[in-house]
């Protein structure tokens, strides 16, 4: 019995060591209640839970042991916080003008650290370069060739007292051999980023170098040898594993944002063809991708504040075709490309098909000037990237189009206004 006693009090303890809080501090004036956490699995944010405010704070206490890159995201203003757990206790405190958060204090040590490290890491990057140069016109013993000398060696030298912070030392060791640019870096090799991505811990998903890293190999070679060295990748991975899995959706993602159709196709067959265990992530994948292809049936959207119609979603509006166009009032693309809509709004009328546009603007008032210009019907849950429909009909990119039949199915995935002109047999 006494075995059995403490074998629990030692679970009990280890179960709460590996909890941890999160305390946010605000001004009294900061009106925004509700807050969402997300941790972070490759490029993609895990919801790990929601809170409501109690008085000018939130303490969010996190179940799980984990480490590595977390979210604040505050839905009422569209606004986020990106911070770090190193499985301790986190604190922050905001500056706010307005609702809008114009300075973070971060009151825990790692975070501290991680701030002023990836300081440093911007400043080596934009700023070091010329620093060097400038250094060239002072003299070395003059107040300001010392001040640069004192500059050039702190954005030179890590600091050890990183070592006291795993996850921030994982990050920066990481950052600087295989993300960082710099002209005097050995270019890093295939074979390196392989023993990196197989060998790393679980902090490699958890760290957002993942897909900065898969960037990085299919940039190490050459364009037509791209297949075969992802192949290889995926091979000494195993896309039977977790990780292999996780590498894999980040491969296919990537290849959908950059318009590489070939390699995409390639690699969403083999990920469906897999007869093993699927894990979540790569599952979310597949089934965005399949939403979204031509003959799927489009998924369906409840209007947030739509105009021009009375229709309360996607699918109740009825047409022979649908245009569904994806913008933004700050894309230069959509600029371009929607007045060619509208100049052909009226005949596509009268094909008895309608346009319904979804935009990823995050400002009422911007969103409002704009909208009052198009005349179909328009949409948008002022969320920036972070609108729910993102994610749903995987867009990537604006402006997206996409033209649905009668049941909702689609029949084509045009790239610019003019493809949808052509399409619809407009002159």
């Amino acid at each position: 019995m006494k075995k059995i006693t403490l074998i629990l009090t030692l679970l009990i303890a280890n179960a709460y060591d590996a909890q941890f809080k999160i305390s946010v501090e605000v001004p009294q004036s900061f009106t925004p209640s509700e807050v969402y956490l997300y941790t972070l699995n490759g490029s993609k944010d895990v919801l790990n839970s929601k809170q409501i405010k109690k008085e000018s704070s939130w303490q969010i206490n996190v179940a799980k042991t984990y480490s590595g890159m977390m979210k604040l995201y505050f839905p009422e203003i569209n606004a986020s916080v990106n911070f770090i757990s190193e499985n301790k206790d986190v604190k922050m405190r905001f500056e706010t003008e307005k609702d809008k958060i114009v300075n973070i204090d971060y009151l825990d040590e790692a975070n501290f650290a991680m701030n002023q490290m990836q300081d440093i890491q911007q400043k080596k990057e934009f700023i070091l370069p010329a620093l060097y140069q400038i250094k060239e016109y002072y003299k070395q013993k003059s107040d300001f060739g010392t001040a640069l000398d004192n500059e050039v060696n702190r954005l030179s030298t890590q600091t050890s007292t990183l070592n006291k912070f795993p996850f921030v030392t994982f990050y920066s060791t990481n950052y600087d051999k295989f993300v960082e640019k710099s002209a005097n870096k050995k270019p890093i090799s295939h074979e390196d980023i392989i023993d990196f991505l197989n060998k790393s811990n679980e902090m490699l998903e958890s760290s957002s170098l993942m897909r900065p890293v898969l960037v990085a190999y299919l940039n190490a070679g050459s364009k037509s040898t791209v297949a075969a060295e992802v192949d290889k990748l995926l091979k000494t991975l195993n896309v039977e594993t977790p990780r292999g899995q996780t590498v894999l959706s980040e491969l296919i993602e990537i290849f959908n944002t950059y318009g590489m159709q070939d390699l995409k196709d390639k690699y969403l067959t083999e990920a469906k063809n897999l007869k093993c265990t699927i894990n979540e992530r790569l599952t979310s994948t597949i089934a965005t991708n399949m939403n979204t292809e031509i003959g799927a049936v489009f998924p369906n959207y409840v209007f947030n504040r739509a105009s021009n119609t009375k229709s309360k979603s996607l699918h109740d509006i009825k047409a022979d075709k649908k245009v569904i166009i994806f913008w933004a009032s700050t894309c230069s693309h959509c600029e371009t490309d929607l007045p060619k809509i509208i100049e052909k709004y009226k005949a596509i009328k009268d094909l008895k098909a309608e346009v319904i546009a979804f935009s990823l603007d995050s400002d009422l008032a911007t969103y409002e000037s704009k909208v009052k210009m198009l005349p179909w019907i328009n949409d948008s849950e002022l969320k920036g990237w972070n609108s729910s429909y993102s994610e749903i009909y995987n867009i990537n990119a604006t402006p997206s189009y996409f033209i649905l039949d009668s049941a909702n199915k689609i029949i084509a995935k045009p790239n610019h206004a003019a493809d949808v002109i052509s399409y619809l047999n407009l002159k």
